[in-house]
Protein backbone atom coordinates (compact mmCIF):
# COMPACT_ATOMS: atom_id res chain seq x y z
CA UNK A 1 0.00 0.00 0.00
CA UNK A 2 1.23 3.55 -0.35
CA UNK A 3 0.40 7.04 0.41
CA UNK A 4 1.21 10.25 -1.82
CA UNK A 5 1.87 13.58 -0.16
CA UNK A 6 2.78 16.86 -1.26
CA UNK A 7 5.54 17.08 -3.64
CA UNK A 8 8.40 18.89 -3.31
CA UNK A 9 11.46 20.33 -6.09
CA UNK A 10 14.49 18.66 -3.86
CA UNK A 11 16.32 16.35 -6.07
CA UNK A 12 16.10 13.58 -3.48
CA UNK A 13 13.04 12.58 -1.60
CA UNK A 14 11.94 11.51 1.52
CA UNK A 15 10.16 8.11 1.66
CA UNK A 16 8.28 6.71 4.24
CA UNK A 17 7.61 3.08 5.77
CA UNK A 18 4.54 2.42 8.22
CA UNK A 19 3.81 -1.40 9.58
CA UNK A 20 1.58 -3.09 11.66
CA UNK A 21 1.24 -6.40 13.14
CA UNK A 22 -2.48 -7.04 12.25
CA UNK A 23 -5.40 -5.82 9.67
CA UNK A 24 -7.28 -4.68 12.41
CA UNK A 25 -4.79 -2.29 13.73
CA UNK A 26 -4.42 1.09 11.93
CA UNK A 27 -1.62 3.43 10.27
CA UNK A 28 -2.89 6.57 11.66
CA UNK A 29 -0.43 7.85 13.99
CA UNK A 30 2.90 6.31 12.09
CA UNK A 31 1.58 8.48 8.40
CA UNK A 32 0.88 11.31 10.55
CA UNK A 33 4.40 11.21 11.76
CA UNK A 34 5.99 9.98 8.47
CA UNK A 35 3.74 13.24 6.89
CA UNK A 36 5.16 15.55 9.29
CA UNK A 37 8.84 14.42 8.72
CA UNK A 38 8.31 15.63 4.98
CA UNK A 39 7.84 12.24 3.24
CA UNK A 40 6.75 12.47 -0.31
CA UNK A 41 5.11 8.77 -0.75
CA UNK A 42 4.31 6.42 2.27
CA UNK A 43 4.46 2.59 1.54
CA UNK A 44 2.98 0.73 4.51
CA UNK A 45 2.30 -3.33 5.38
CA UNK A 46 -0.06 -5.00 7.49
CA UNK A 47 1.30 -8.14 8.93
CA UNK A 48 4.09 -9.94 10.83
CA UNK A 49 7.62 -8.00 11.42
CA UNK A 50 9.08 -11.62 10.81
CA UNK A 51 6.88 -12.12 7.52
CA UNK A 52 8.93 -12.05 4.74
CA UNK A 53 5.99 -11.56 2.30
CA UNK A 54 5.65 -7.51 2.36
CA UNK A 55 4.64 -6.03 -0.75
CA UNK A 56 4.50 -2.60 0.95
CA UNK A 57 8.50 -3.12 1.53
CA UNK A 58 9.00 -3.93 -1.63
CA UNK A 59 7.51 -1.55 -3.49
CA UNK A 60 9.36 1.18 -1.48
CA UNK A 61 12.99 -0.52 -2.52
CA UNK A 62 11.56 0.28 -6.21
CA UNK A 63 10.51 2.98 -5.69
CA UNK A 64 13.54 4.92 -3.82
CA UNK A 65 16.59 5.82 -5.24
CA UNK A 66 20.60 6.67 -4.33
CA UNK A 67 20.33 9.52 -2.23
CA UNK A 68 16.76 9.26 -0.83
CA UNK A 69 16.00 8.80 2.41
CA UNK A 70 13.43 6.20 4.60
CA UNK A 71 11.73 7.40 6.85
CA UNK A 72 10.15 5.07 9.64
CA UNK A 73 8.45 6.13 13.15
CA UNK A 74 10.61 3.50 14.90
CA UNK A 75 12.61 0.63 13.74
CA UNK A 76 10.50 -1.84 15.28
CA UNK A 77 8.01 -0.69 12.27
CA UNK A 78 10.97 -1.93 10.06
CA UNK A 79 12.76 -4.69 11.68
CA UNK A 80 11.65 -6.87 14.85
CA UNK A 81 15.33 -8.32 15.84
CA UNK A 82 18.99 -6.49 15.76
CA UNK A 83 20.49 -8.94 12.70
CA UNK A 84 17.66 -7.55 10.82
CA UNK A 85 18.34 -4.33 11.67
CA UNK A 86 21.61 -4.95 10.51
CA UNK A 87 20.98 -6.83 7.17
CA UNK A 88 18.25 -4.36 6.07
CA UNK A 89 20.75 -1.50 6.76
CA UNK A 90 23.22 -3.11 5.17
CA UNK A 91 21.10 -3.41 1.74
CA UNK A 92 20.23 0.73 2.27
CA UNK A 93 23.73 1.09 2.12
CA UNK A 94 24.12 -0.51 -1.15
CA UNK A 95 21.49 1.04 -2.87
CA UNK A 96 23.46 4.56 -1.19
CA UNK A 97 19.67 5.25 0.54
CA UNK A 98 20.34 6.97 4.09
CA UNK A 99 17.26 5.99 6.98
CA UNK A 100 16.18 7.82 9.67
CA UNK A 101 14.30 6.50 12.32
CA UNK A 102 12.23 8.84 14.26
CA UNK A 103 11.54 7.54 17.69
CA UNK A 104 15.50 6.62 18.07
CA UNK A 105 16.72 9.89 16.29
CA UNK A 106 18.87 7.70 13.96
CA UNK A 107 19.95 9.70 10.79
CA UNK A 108 22.49 7.99 8.94
CA UNK A 109 23.51 11.12 6.57
CA UNK A 110 24.84 12.23 10.17
CA UNK A 111 28.16 11.09 11.73
CA UNK A 112 26.28 9.87 14.41
CA UNK A 113 23.83 7.93 12.97
CA UNK A 114 26.49 5.99 11.02
CA UNK A 115 28.38 5.27 14.11
CA UNK A 116 25.14 4.27 15.96
CA UNK A 117 24.41 1.31 13.08
CA UNK A 118 28.09 0.36 13.53
CA UNK A 119 28.01 0.01 16.93
CA UNK A 120 24.96 -2.50 16.87
CA UNK A 121 26.75 -4.20 14.30
CA UNK A 122 30.02 -4.76 16.96
CA UNK A 123 27.79 -5.81 19.23
CA UNK A 124 25.70 -7.93 17.42
CA UNK A 125 29.32 -9.76 16.82
CA UNK A 126 30.52 -9.85 20.12
CA UNK A 127 27.32 -11.76 21.39
CA UNK A 128 27.70 -14.27 18.26
CA UNK A 129 31.42 -14.74 19.42
CA UNK A 130 30.45 -14.70 22.67
CA UNK A 131 28.04 -17.54 22.39
CA UNK A 132 30.41 -19.71 19.99
CA UNK A 133 32.96 -19.29 22.96
CA UNK A 134 30.28 -20.63 25.36
CA UNK A 135 29.14 -23.57 23.52
CA UNK A 136 32.80 -23.84 22.74
CA UNK A 137 33.90 -24.32 26.52
CA UNK A 138 30.58 -25.85 27.61
CA UNK A 139 31.82 -28.55 24.36
CA UNK A 140 35.24 -29.22 26.15
CA UNK A 141 34.22 -29.43 29.87
CA UNK A 142 31.55 -32.27 28.85
CA UNK A 143 34.39 -33.96 26.97
CA UNK A 144 36.61 -33.77 29.68
CA UNK A 145 34.04 -35.83 31.89
CA UNK A 146 33.76 -38.25 29.60
CA UNK A 147 30.67 -36.80 28.23
CA UNK A 148 29.01 -36.40 24.36
CA UNK A 149 26.63 -33.77 22.97
CA UNK A 150 23.27 -34.80 23.19
CA UNK A 151 20.06 -34.91 25.59
CA UNK A 152 21.67 -36.88 29.08
CA UNK A 153 19.85 -40.42 28.90
CA UNK A 154 17.07 -41.17 31.57
CA UNK A 155 18.45 -43.70 34.21
CA UNK A 156 16.28 -46.90 33.55
CA UNK A 157 15.93 -47.32 37.24
CA UNK A 158 14.51 -44.20 37.71
CA UNK A 159 11.80 -44.89 35.44
CA UNK A 160 11.40 -48.43 36.79
CA UNK A 161 10.84 -46.89 40.13
CA UNK A 162 8.43 -44.28 39.07
CA UNK A 163 6.37 -46.79 37.37
CA UNK A 164 6.07 -48.67 40.44
CA UNK A 165 5.68 -45.57 42.80
CA UNK A 166 2.62 -44.85 40.27
CA UNK A 167 0.84 -47.86 39.91
CA UNK A 168 1.07 -48.23 44.13
CA UNK A 169 -0.08 -45.22 45.00
CA UNK A 170 -2.75 -42.57 44.41
CA UNK A 171 0.02 -39.80 43.56
CA UNK A 172 -0.38 -38.25 40.01
CA UNK A 173 1.72 -38.90 37.21
CA UNK A 174 3.42 -34.95 37.73
CA UNK A 175 3.96 -35.65 41.59
CA UNK A 176 5.77 -39.21 40.80
CA UNK A 177 7.93 -37.80 37.71
CA UNK A 178 8.92 -34.96 40.21
CA UNK A 179 9.45 -37.09 43.24
CA UNK A 180 11.35 -39.93 40.61
CA UNK A 181 13.56 -37.09 38.79
CA UNK A 182 12.24 -38.32 35.20
CA UNK A 183 10.21 -36.47 32.36
CA UNK A 184 6.57 -37.04 31.69
CA UNK A 185 7.15 -38.04 28.56
CA UNK A 186 9.68 -40.85 28.77
CA UNK A 187 7.99 -41.61 32.15
CA UNK A 188 4.48 -42.61 29.81
CA UNK A 189 6.69 -44.01 27.08
CA UNK A 190 8.36 -46.51 29.84
CA UNK A 191 4.86 -47.48 30.78
CA UNK A 192 3.79 -47.73 27.25
CA UNK A 193 6.62 -50.54 26.39
CA UNK A 194 5.82 -52.05 30.16
CA UNK A 195 2.51 -52.62 29.48
CA UNK A 196 3.25 -53.65 25.66
CA UNK A 197 5.64 -56.05 27.04
CA UNK A 198 2.75 -57.60 29.39
CA UNK A 199 1.17 -58.23 26.72
CA UNK A 200 3.35 -60.13 25.04
CA UNK A 201 3.85 -62.84 27.42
Amino acid sequence: MQTNTTSTTTPFHRVGYARVSSIGQNLDSQIDALQKAGCRKIFSDKMTGSHMDRPGWDQLLEYARPGDTLVVSELSRMTRSLMDLLTTAKVLEQRQINLVSLRENIDTTTATGRCFLSMMGAIHQMERELRSERAAAGRSSAKARGKTGGRPKTDPAKLENARILYENSDKTAAEVCEIAGVGRRKFFSHIAAKRNDSGKT
